[in-house]
């Protein structure tokens, strides 16, 4: 074998007489660029032909076990060298023979021993059509690679624009939503407070509160999923979250599952709101109890991914943007999905449920909650396997550090004087009448620029209680400046339903910001406004404390 190893013809010799290849190779010396290989055994060749990517095959008429009829027929019945020139050498030059050879599949015909000449012309011709074959089956399946990749991009953008359009309907909706939720509810709990109720009423108010609070966690979905729900974010390490979630877990399943808990020791900690990742994984839960019918196995795994993260799971899966993340994994050993539904699962009040047994938004607001955090989601199922879901979240470059232990506090009043500025007259009459009702001292504003004027007014304000989005030329941030300049003393209480243009860093709330979201119940803006006014008695400073505040 003579080769060339800048050579792009690679030339194949199937002959049963060694002398060929050296007859073959003198005719072949004015034919540059071209390696030789030489073969005695047809049976063998086929697999060489592949072997060694041959672009020309010189075969012999008349060998002893295999001809070379039948040995370009099993060529052309191989998809992979089918289409690999074949020049039959022979001694006959017979009509009949030559077209036997057509007819088997050969390219050419040539008459022992051709002209140098004509032999190296005959080559190069079938080698270049063999090369322009080839470029040419790699760009259609490029193309065809391309024409996919483009599909699958637009189907992706298709459904991130519904996505996203959804998000804006259902934020939109959630936020008046919110508003009439909190007139309703405010003026229940006033009645319940001051109206003297006998028991019966009473009953039917705390039904009426009930809900009210229901449709509190349905709208507090909708805007999860909308990516509009104020997050109090946090430094927390997940591990830590799961545990205590641990016998909750138990219950939702039954005694029937079995719960399988996989914690790195070494997980890293990320930024997330605690409440909203526990809701999360709560319905998570909830659906893959529904999924494996109270009995099956669920997987709960939290672990380090991407970057330094030497796990079994480092490597991210595709559509995770490279970066360090921890990621939660809850699997289950339910019924699955099948492609049509895992397509739509993430669509809120899409559900496979039958009516009155799941609303359809416990995955739309895993999704929300997930985005709004930096995060990813990737969601697997099949049918009759189960259904795994992966939150990754970025990791944070600080420890988390150890929660506040929760603390009661009653409904519990006081004789400070508190503004409340809110648009929404039915909101605000209930509100004042609340905080009115515990004993505070109260002023009302309609808008943030009446506020301004009763803060620069000198007038004594403990604390402002101020919703976020209010028409007019002044914003609750600069009605928050105000209170600074002329009040440094007073506390500042922002609430809102609906954080989209208003709440910076994509929603996310800095901890340093005291925010309480519609609706909100009268024992926990009790809870708050006492929390606020003994910090500022304190001696917090005012400005320490709304540090954060042009992020509400």
């Amino acid at each position: 074998m003579i080769e060339d190893e800048t050579s792009s013809c690679s030339i194949l010799l199937i002959d049963d007489e060694p002398f060929a290849q050296q007859i073959i190779e003198h005719g072949l010396r004015t034919c540059v660029k071209h390696v030789l290989h030489y073969e005695s055994s047809p049976a063998r060749a086929v697999d060489l032909v592949r072997e060694l990517n041959i672009t020309v095959v010189l075969v012999d008429l008349r060998m002893p076990d295999l001809d070379g009829f039948e040995f370009t027929r099993r060529l052309r019945a191989t998809p992979d060298t089918e289409h690999v020139p074949v020049i039959m050498l022979s001694s006959e030059d017979d009509p009949e023979v030559k077209a036997q050879a057509f007819a088997a599949g050969v390219n050419d015909y040539m008459v022992k021993w051709p002209d140098p000449r004509e032999l190296v012309a005959r080559v190069q011709y079938h080698n270049d059509a063999c090369i322009a074959r080839r470029e040419r089956d790699a760009a259609f399946v490029s193309l065809r690679l391309s024409q996919q990749q483009l599909a699958e991009s637009q189907s992706a953008l298709h459904q991130a624009q519904k996505m996203e359009a959804i998000g804006q309907l259902t934020g939109g909706v959630a936020h008046d939503f919110n508003n009439v939720l909190q007139i309703i509810g405010g003026n229940l709990q006033l009645l319940k407070l001051v109206g003297n109720l006998n028991e019966a009423a009473r009953t039917r108010v705390e039904m009426a509160l009930a809900g009210v609070e229901r449709g509190a966690k349905l709208s507090s979905h909708l805007l999860a999923f909308a990516r509009r729900q104020p997050l109090q974010a946090v430094v927390l390490n997940p591990g830590h979250l799961l545990r205590e979630m641990d016998d909750m877990m138990r219950r939702v399943l039954g005694p029937n599952a079995r719960i399988v808990t996989d914690i790195d020791p070494a997980l890293w900690s990320t930024v997330a709101d605690p409440n909203q990742l526990n809701n999360v994984l709560l319905n998570l839960a909830i659906n893959a109890r529904d999924a494996m019918g109270g009995n099956g196995s669920l997987l709960i795994r939290a672990t380090n991914a991407g970057g330094a993260a030497a796990g079994r799971d480092a490597a991210l899966p595709p559509g995770v943007p490279a970066g360090e993340y921890v990621l939660i994994e809850v699997a289950d050993t339910g019924k699955g999905m099948p492609p049509e539904v895992l397509q739509r699962a993430f669509e809120p009040f899409f559900t496979t449920k039958p009516v009155g047994k799941g609303t359809g938004l416990g995955l739309s607001m895993a999704y929300g909650f997930v985005k709004q955090s930096g995060g990813e989601i990737v969601l697997d199922s099949e049918v009759g396997r189960g259904t795994s879901v992966r939150i990754f979240l970025p990791r944070s470059a600080t420890e988390a550090a150890q929660p506040e232990a929760p603390s009661d506090v009653p409904l519990f009043g006081g004789l400070e004087t508190i503004l409340v500025v809110e648009d929404e007259e039915d909101v605000r009459s209930s509100t004042c009448a609340i905080l009115s009702a515990l004993g505070y001292e109260v002023l009302e504003a309609c808008d943030a620029a009446g506020a301004v004027e009763l803060v620069e007014s000198g007038r004594h304000i403990d604390l402002v209680f101020t919703d976020v989005i209010m028409p007019g030329p002044v914003s609750s941030l600069q009605l928050g400046e105000a209170v600074r300049a002329h009040l440094p003393d007073a506390q500042i209480l922002y609430t809102s339903g609906y954080a989209e243009g208003v709440l910076a860093h994509e929603g996310k709330v800095s901890a340093s910001v005291h925010l309480l979201q519609k609706p909100y119940h009268p024992d926990a803006l009790s809870a708050r406004i006492r929390h606020l006014l003994r910090r500022g008695r304190a001696g917090t400073p005012q400005a320490a404390s709304n540090s954060g505040a042009t992020a509400a």
